[in-house]
């Protein structure tokens, strides 16, 4: 098996500037990454080149990283632009004028260290173990990080954070004795116009000996200022801080009776002198709730923590946001928090590692879902409100990067959607597609759209009934387990009883959060009657015998969607079947077999829900299927 997979730079997508005569002005770092470029692909160099790549565009109209087409002539007014001008080209890239809709578009790993006894290598991976680091020490072979940042850079990616959000005590010494290794990986990565930022407890200078971490104690503020300016006299162009504090048991400044202001301005304040920035998780919530106490909303919790507080950060914080209220779920509304800070610097976080969508067993092109997010199908669009776009990896030191080679697509799309939100994401599929196979016939692109173009509403049909979430094993999260969390203090998801299912969260007799969104959808969500259907169990406790607007009852909904998403998966694997010997075997067998698993997963997710929802209403299936 390959050591490292070309994903979707292989060789043979070189060849329309492989072959070409290139001529390429300016200097600079990025500059000779794309002499780089041509010449690992066959192009030749030439003063008198036929397809000229150079400098010299409009500063004002390109910014940094954008440039222009016109014929035979690839023109950016930075560097940076240059090889985004190059990666277009390869993509068969038409002419006219690109930007990035948003100046930072960023991957957060999380990878440990050392290998946590709970949380693995990579918490929430499911690629293997982390590209960086190896039985507690840096890998010192980079081939694979350079081959990772170039994927990167040609989807339009230009920040990665290298460590997990959940700093243990090995991580903590990365921004110390340690920070040898994040310079290592961030002249890397700087080859390709990708700058480093560093996950940071927030507790650091506890972890380093001081006796306390208050952000408006002198003696930690001068921690800290020492600690970042010898993060930049190591790391001139690093890119900044991530923090998640107070947040499922991570140390934070409510520890001190402190805001999250006065926490994310501590760190502002230790970066801004060197134009860094701190992202900030809004990922805050009571995960020791009383599941009794029906007032109490886990969706609520953002909003509640942090619109007191816009207005009130540092122009160089990032309050990072996760795309909708809960945590990555197969169906969830925007969160509201993302259109309710004016005043305030937004990244939205989406999880392009499957964690609640499959885990890379499982085929779940996510990119139709984000897009919908992102222009506000159903909801308030988050690309009106985000100035950055964050994702979890999917990556590790898997073969093919990402454990299912299908799943590469996710982190390409991300990338592509981050350029361009208003992309159709059916376009970048094709595009990944073309590019990830281009010697491919036509049987195998149109099994790939076959099986790949609805298949996040196959997944959400077999597991996720109308926006309910979390009815997975506790832990791991992966397979069926309808009341695995609803007793727990992490939260309570459908409330179902032999009457109905949902959540009550309008204002009139719930928890109210369907008032935290602007007007009109706060009166949309209030009403089971202006209600999306996908969002129901969302936003209302509702009857078994409830007609949605599709004309189907609950039950009948739940029972139809779950056999529909089982017969979808098995549909997926015999066209995949179809396919065998026209792409590498390795490939197609890794492909198989983990079709073989969703298919399984897919019937005991639709065993065990509809068996579970048979047994609390009592109603039959009015097409008399078998419900275990």
């Amino acid at each position: 098996m390959k050591i490292v997979d070309a994903a979707w730079l292989p060789s043979e997508a070189w060849r329309p500037i492989g072959s070409r005569r290139v001529r390429v002005t300016g200097s600079g770092a990025l500059v000779d990454t794309v002499r780089d470029e041509i010449r690992a692909a066959g192009g030749s160099l030439d003063p008198d080149g036929d397809l000229v790549f150079t400098l010299g565009g409009d500063p004002d109209r390109l910014g940094e990283e954008g440039f222009e087409v016109d014929g035979d002539v690839v023109r950016a007014a930075a560097p940076h632009g240059l090889l985004h001008g190059l990666f277009h080209m390869l993509r068969g890239g038409t002419a006219g004028t690109q930007k990035p809709a948003l100046a930072r578009r960023m991957l957060d790993h999380w990878d440990n260290v050392d290998v946590h006894p709970v949380m693995g290598q990579v918490e929430r991976g499911y690629s293997g173990g982390s590209l960086f680091w190896q039985d507690g020490e840096p890998r010192r072979d980079l081939t694979r990080v350079r081959a990772y940042a170039r994927l990167l850079a040609a989807s339009g990616i230009n920040a990665v954070a290298l460590n997990n959000v959940n700093v243990h005590a090995t991580e903590a010494h990365l921004l110390t004795d340690r920070l040898g290794e994040v310079a290592e990986l961030a002249g890397v990565f700087r080859r390709y116009g990708i700058r480093v930022h560093l996950s940071v407890s927030f507790a650091a200078p506890v972890h380093h000996g001081l006796g306390t971490a208050d952000p408006l104690e002198d003696e930690v503020r001068e921690w800290w200022s020492k600690a970042t300016a010898n993060v930049y006299a190591t790391i001139p162009d690093f890119g900044g801080y991530l923090v998640k504090a107070d947040s499922e048991g991570q140390p934070g400044p409510f520890s001190y009776g402190r805001s999250h202001a006065d926490g994310a301005n501590l760190l502002a304040a230790a970066l801004a002198q060197y134009g860094g920035v701190v992202h900030w998780r809004a990922f805050v919530y009571n995960h020791r709730q009383d599941w009794r106490d029906r007032s109490v909303d886990r969706a609520r919790a953002a909003y509640d923590h942090f619109t007191p507080l816009d207005g009130t950060f540092a122009d160089n914080v990032v309050l990072q946001v996760k795309h909708g209220p809960l945590d990555f779920q197969p169906r969830e509304p925007v969160s509201p928090l993302i259109t309710a800070l004016p005043g305030t610097r937004l990244a939205v976080e989406f999880q392009v590692t499957q964690e609640y969508t499959g885990q890379q067993r499982h085929v779940c092109y996510l990119a139709p879902m984000w897009s919908e997010l992102l222009r506000g199908t159903g909801g308030p669009a988050i690309a009106e409100h985000a100035a950055e776009l964050v994702a979890v990896a999917n990556t590790g030191d898997d073969p093919f990067w990402t454990g299912h080679p299908l799943a590469q697509a996710n982190l390409y799309a991300f990338g592509r959607l981050a350029w361009d939100p208003a992309a159709d994401p059916l376009a970048v599929l094709d595009e990944w597609i073309t590019l990830t196979f281009p010697a491919a016939p036509g049987l195998l692109r149109d099994t790939l759209h076959e099986i790949m173009d609805g298949s996040w509403r196959s997944y959400e049909r077999y597991t996720a009934p109308l926006g309910v979430g979390f009815m997975v094993r506790p832990g791991h999260h992966y397979g069926p387990d309808v009341d695995g969390y609803e007793y727990t203090p992490w939260g309570t998801y459908h409330f179902a009883d032999r009457d109905g299912v949902g959540v009550d969260r309008t204002v009139a007799t719930g928890t109210g959060f369907a008032g935290q969104y602007p007007s009109p959808w706060s009166q949309t969500y209030e009403s089971p009657g202006s209600c999306p259907d996908e969002l129901a169990l969302f936003f209302h406790h509702l009857p078994y015998g409830h007609v949605l607007h599709s004309g189907r009852t609950v039950i009948q909904h739940i029972y139809d969607t779950h056999f529909a998403g089982a017969r979808e998966a098995a549909a997926m694997r015999e066209a995949w079947r179809r396919v065998s010997g026209v792409v590498a075997l390795d490939r197609y067998e890794r492909v198989a077999a983990l079709l073989d698993e969703q298919v399984r997963s897919a019937e005991e997710w639709r065993d065990q829900v509809n068996a579970y929802f048979f047994r609390k209403s009592g109603v039959p299936d009015w097409e008399g299927r078998r419900i275990y």
